[in-house]
């Protein structure tokens, strides 16, 4: 019971292909693949050179110093 076998596979697969057909299967295939190109191509524009709107611009070079005097730990 603890590990499916290849024919419990073929089994699952038949059923599914009963159930949507291969018509509303090969569909929901095309859409999904649309989706993961729009995300790449997105992701592609989005590390472009250019900073993102609305982004504050980060600042180098520059260094702030402080001293911690008293660490506590509070565990509730």
């Amino acid at each position: 019971m603890g590990s499916w076998s290849i024919w419990h596979w073929l089994v699952v697969l038949v059923i599914v292909l009963l159930v949507f057909g291969t018509k509303k299967l090969r569909n929901i295939g095309a859409d999904l693949g649309g989706a993961v190109r729009g995300f790449k191509e997105g992701m592609k524009e989005s590390t472009g050179d250019k900073p993102a709107e609305g982004a504050p611009p980060q600042v180098t070079g520059r260094t702030i110093e402080g001293e911690i005097k008293e660490k506590t730990q509070d565990r509730s």
